[in-house]
Parts: C-alpha cells; structure tokens; sequence
C-alpha cells in the first residue's frame, strides 16, 4: 500500500534511546556500480543502497546488457547485495544514429552524469533523457570535456535528453568545470582507466572537491578484477538521527563520537557510523550544537539541509553560505528551505547564496509541508515534526530517492526505531509498519 499524498506527525513526548541502521550511500554505491561495471570479472558490493536514484542506475546497465544480480540484504531492508558481471572495460554496443539505445536516468544526477561518459566507451549511439527536471539540470560541462576527447555528443542546450555515438576508448587530455556539479569530474574519473583519459579539474569550487576526492578514492580502492566491495552507510541519511537525538535529548547533553563506537544507551545513534573520511558528511555530528556559521564549501554535503532545519533552536543566528549549488539539484533548495521555515514560523533571511535563520523556536507551528517532489525536504521537515506539534508532509513518498523505508525508521519501536505515530492526514489513522515504505 502505497504512502499517503499528505502524513501528519505526531511530536515525541521526550528522549528515546536507538541506535538507527541507514542504508548505504547512494554517491558510493552509483559510483561502485559504475566501476563494477567497467571491471574485469564478478564483483559482489555488499550494504548498496536501494532506491530510486541505485535502482535507476542498475535497470540502465542491465539495458546496456551488463549482467546484474540483486539480492536482499538481512541487515538492512533499504539495502540490498548487488553483484554485477563486468567485462573487463567493453561496454556492449548501443544502437543506431537511427534507433539510438535508450537509457532513462529519472531524476538521478549520478546516472545522468555517470553514464554519459561511460557509453562513449561503447559502440554505437546512445540516448540519455530523464524527467523534466532532469531535462533542466547542467550537464554542459561534462559535455565540453566528452568532445575534447573525441566523442561526438548531440544535444541543443547542452542539458538531457541527448545523443551519444561511443566511439570506444580513445586516449587523449580533458578538462572539466566543477563549478556546477562535482558529478561532471566523477563521471569522467570513473571511466578514465578504460578510456586512456587524464582528466583536468579546472575551477576551485572547494564544495564540489571532497565528492571528486570520494571518487578518486573508490577507484583506487575499488577490485579492478573482481571481488567483493562494502558500501558504506549513508552519513546524510544518518545526520537526520544526529538531528533527532539533538532535538529531543537536548543541545547540553549531546556527545559527538570520537572513535565510531556508539552507545545507544547515550540518546539516538546511527548505527555504525563510517570512520573513512570518503563522505563528508561524516563530519554532521562535529556541527552540533550549530555553529554561528556553516559553509557548503568547507563544511557540509547534503546534510547542511538537515542544520539549516535545526536551526531556529540554536542560541544565536546561525549563517549558511556558499548555497549556490543547492539551487539546481532536485528543486531550487535555498528557496524551498526559507518557504517552508518560514511557513512554520521562523525567522530566515535570504541574501544572495546565504540563508540567516535566526532563533525562534517559541514561534514555531505546524503547517503543511510542500516538499518539491524533493526526498531531502521530506526528510529534514519529518524531523522538525518530532518536535513541533501539527507538522504535515506532502508526498511523502519522494523519499524513495534515497531512503525509502525512512518513515517506517521513524515508526518503529526503540531501539530499533524512534516511536514516533505517522498519520493519514486525510483521516487521522495511525499508519501501520507494512504502509510506510515508499518503495
């Protein structure tokens, strides 16, 4: 049974003690299937992420012709094991310039970016289109770099839906912005190996780098020849339980891990929390309580979201900046965040790519939640709602992104889950474990 088109929120009454499973993330799972992929043999990635974006990415490889097996995952529900066949850097042909083979990538940026530099690996001509909003997001930089090593890329704004004629591995120098997306230099770094490519960064957008870093990691750690490859837990599905535990067990108590090892006793804990220094948002739980200031150039990925959100209960302003990037990802993010806080009652100032929330707790109220067909709104304003009474989310099944089982997280009991009761809006009923997964 598919989730309600509007959820309503029923406040926690105090601390509960969890310790949270999250499924794996979805940067290093795409890229992991990319690179298992171009590998020589069979590879078995272990905790991969199973969501919309992952699930969007193995139907695109398995259209290319790759063999890919997926099985379920006992420990986690939203992950699942993967185990893909590659053949050893040969990407299957595509079709004609007539009848192009076609790839539909939805709203996923990793696909979208990923692929379109892998398939000039193959022969023949590929088509990449996705959703509108896909259709809206920049690509032109990746593009650029794809025809200065000699592949022939059609498209008349330089955005999907476009045409790709692989030409096969052709060895040759490119540069790539990252002044738009990171993703541009990652698709290029994980098909470098087999294309003969060297790969330039150009720009110094330092909020893109930790994701080309991530990349630049994986490739290196990752089994060329096959084998097996962990995933590791999503750090920005897990701020949202550091977020959790700060607003229901209190600023003052909150204790930061210093060594991985969590206590569920000590409040609510994603468990095994990742010790690599691959996702920066690892660093989440550091930012609390919020600083006068966060950066989305220095400090946080995606998780920044889930701050900003926590912010009207900081003791002081707090300043968000450089959100520049945030503005053409799943919706206009900088925008959504200040609507809907308001809406809510707080106190937020938008000021070219900074948001200012202000203290303003006391002033909060329900209100009915426009999410933007975007999972990350969902999520950040579920959280909000486990502390202020009469919060509503519309199409909560967006989730299904990234995290499709996060509200049936949310319902569970301790310490599996957090307690929380998640209604139908339109008639008030207590939804059931079994109608809360967005899948």
């Amino acid at each position: 049974m598919p989730l309600p088109a509007v959820i309503a929120i029923d406040p926690l009454p105090g601390p509960v003690p969890a310790q949270i499973t999250v499924p794996g993330s979805k940067s290093i799972t795409n890229r992991a299937l990319v690179l298992a992929a171009l590998a020589a043999g069979e590879t078995e990635l272990r905790g991969a992420l199973w969501s919309e974006d992952t699930q969007v990415m193995v139907e695109c490889l398995q259209e290319l012709g790759f063999m890919v097996n997926v099985a379920a995952d006992p420990a986690e529900p939203g992950n699942r094991t993967i185990t893909v066949y590659g053949q050893g850097g040969r990407v299957p042909r595509g079709g004609t310039p007539a009848q192009p083979l076609e790839l539909f990538v939805g709203n996923a940026g990793t696909a979208a970016r990923f692929l379109a530099a892998m398939v000039c690996l193959g022969e023949g001509t590929y088509r990449l289109r996705g959703v509108p909003r896909m259709h809206e997001r920049p690509q032109a930089a990746l593009f650029a770099a794809l025809r200065d090593l000699g592949y022939r890329v059609e498209s008349p704004n330089d955005k999907l839906p476009a045409v790709i004629h692989g030409a096969g591995p052709r060895p040759g120098r490119c540069w790539v912005s990252v002044a738009e997306s990171s993703q541009f230099a990652s698709a290029l770094l994980l098909s470098a190996g087999v294309g003969g490519w060297e790969v330039k960064v150009a720009g110094d957008n330092a909020d893109e780098l930790p994701y080309v870093e991530m990349t630049r990691e994986l490739v290196k750690a990752f089994p060329a020849a096959g084998g097996r490859f962990q995933v590791e837990p999503d750090a920005s599905s897990g701020s949202y339980f550091w977020a959790a535990d700060w607003l229901l067990n209190g600023a003052s108590g909150f204790r930061h891990p210093g060594s991985g090892i969590l206590d569920p006793a000590a409040g609510i804990r994603p468990a095994h929390w990742p010790i690599s220094t691959w996702q920066i948002d690892t660093a989440f739980p550091r930012f609390l309580p919020l600083p006068p200031a966060i950066s989305r150039s220095r400090d946080l990925g995606d998780s920044l979201m889930t701050a900003v959100v926590l912010a009207p209960f900081a003791d002081r302003p707090t300043r968000f900046t450089d959100l520049g990037r945030l503005r053409v990802q799943e919706c206009e993010r900088v925008t959504a965040l200040r609507t809907e806080l308001t809406r809510c009652g707080a106190k937020v100032v938008e000021e070219g790519d900074t948001l200012t929330v202000f203290p303003s707790a006391a002033r909060l109220h329900g209100a009915q939640i426009e999410t933007y067909h975007d999972h990350r709104i969902a999520m950040c304003f579920a959280i909000l709602g486990l502390k202020v009474p009469g919060l509503e989310i519309k199409n909560p099944a967006c989730v299904k992104k990234t995290f499709p089982n996060f509200f049936e997280k949310l319902a569970a009991p301790p310490p599996h889950g957090l307690g929380a009761a998640i209604r139908d809006r339109a008639g008030g009923r207590v939804l059931r474990a079994g109608e809360l997964s967005a899948d």
